[in-house]
């Protein structure tokens, strides 16, 4: 609890007597219930109290009116039920008791009486009627717009050409020396035809470059090469179709398709075959340097191959660098992601180790122990027979030993009373 000087509350001071240097002295009245006035409350410090308070209980008013006769609602009601006698207090519970049970008879009388009514439904717009002045959700205003923004981007895509539509690879300068120019004069229909192709295709590379930007062009040759899109298309405006026609020259380029393939005899051709085809076609062209263009290999000297030689090792050596730096650095963030991983997996790996060890040394033991038992339940058999043979050698001994002592032991008995009877006879002479 903040202090006062902290800028928390003081502590409230009750009845501080300030007239003298020292507390003066309470005088306390004895609460006497008998003579108390039955119906009045007696608030006042000079009175006798009407129930066990102390004259100056903080709680008491002097010269308050009584409890019991505030019918009016005259006094708040803090000031109710205190000071006042027990019977006081019952006499006030029950005025507010018969003040409820009054008020609520004052009610009108519920009554059961209801009717459904169901409004009349006019087909699918009733369905889709709204209330007037309902707001729409913001969610969900949010993602009708972010549909319809989706629905208009698919559909500008739609009107795009293939290669936008595929995220395919487009070149950063587009060439127009594939163009014959303005001598068209003597030139067949299939040239012309083809000399139309050629100029569709160049504007569709410039409009596709100016608004889709290849992503591998830095900002600085961005900017030269959009100002050439923009000379380019001002002078060949871009010629913008309808999903309609669009489709229409879909199906049209479709029909001839069938007609050539059923022409020439055309089949299925594999992935393989496709393969096959493309990378002979791609190693009969072959990029100038010195001249920034294709052209067939056949066509170009030794030098010329040299130099395309040597610019494409150059490339491949620069791409190499590129993927080379590129994964460093992913091999660095992969090292801080999963540097715990990597210290935990080669410790489990160590413990794997030792634990493989020890258990080909278990398996190492293992089996010598089996082929120990192996050899010594071979050898119980003879040595217990061997053990049975000299068992049975030494008890024939020792009975051969026994029977020998008995002999003896006989022979020994018949000598002493041999020895025995010439003594006696010499002693009876």
């Amino acid at each position: 609890v903040d202090t006062p000087l902290a800028g928390g509350s003081n502590t409230e001071l009750q009845q501080v007597d300030f007239s003298a240097a020292l507390p003066q002295g309470k005088t306390l009245a004895t609460p006497n219930t008998i003579l108390a006035t039955p119906f009045r409350s007696t608030r006042s410090e000079v009175s006798t109290p009407g129930s066990f308070n102390t004259p100056s209980h903080g709680n008491q008013t002097a010269l308050a009116t009584p409890g019991l006769r505030d019918k009016l609602s005259i006094n708040p009601e803090e000031r109710l039920g205190t000071g006042d006698t027990p019977q006081v207090a019952n006499q006030i519970q029950k005025q507010l008791k018969a003040s409820v049970r009054n008020a609520l008879q004052s009610l009108p009388t519920p009554r059961n009486d209801y009717e459904i009514v169901v409004p009349e439904q006019e087909g699918e717009e009733a369905a889709e009627w709204t209330p007037a002045g309902a707001v729409e959700d913001q969610a969900d205003a949010d993602a009708r717009m972010q549909l319809e923004q989706e629905e208009r981007r698919l559909a500008a895509l739609a009107l795009r050409s293939t290669a936008i539509q595929r995220e395919l690879a487009r070149p950063a300068d587009v060439n127009n020396s594939v163009l014959r120019g303005h001598s068209t004069g003597q030139l067949t229909a299939l040239q012309q035809a083809e000399e139309l192709l050629k100029a569709e295709m160049v504007t569709m590379l410039h409009y596709d470059s100016l608004h889709d930007p290849p992503q591998t062009v830095d900002k600085k040759r961005a900017v030269q090469l959009q100002a050439a899109h923009l000379a380019y298309l001002e002078q060949h405006p871009y010629e913008e179709f309808s999903k309609e026609e669009l489709d229409a020259a879909k199906q049209q380029l479709q029909a001839e398709m069938e007609v050539v393939k059923t022409g020439m005899g055309h089949g299925d051709l594999s992935m393989d075959a496709y393969t096959q085809v493309w990378e002979e076609c791609l190693a009969q062209v072959l990029f100038l340097p010195g001249q920034n263009r294709y052209t067939r290999a056949n066509l170009a000297s030794k030098k010329d191959r040299l130099e395309s030689a040597e610019k494409r090792l150059e490339q491949n050596r620069n791409h190499m660098a590129k993927e080379a730096k590129k994964c460093s650095k992913m091999e660095k963030k992969l090292r801080v992601l999963t540097g715990g991983y990597q210290s935990r997996a080669a410790s489990l790996i160590k413990q794997f180790q030792e634990l493989q060890d020890q258990i080909e040394q278990a398996n190492l033991e293992l089996s010598t122990f089996k082929f120990l038992a192996d050899q010594e339940k071979a050898a119980i058999p003879r040595r217990i027979e061997s053990l049975t043979e000299d068992v049975n050698r030494q008890t024939d001994r020792e009975k051969q030993l026994q029977k020998r002592y008995a002999e003896l032991q006989t022979e020994l008995e018949e000598l002493t009373k041999g020895r025995q009877k010439p003594v006696d006879s010499a002693m009876e002479e």
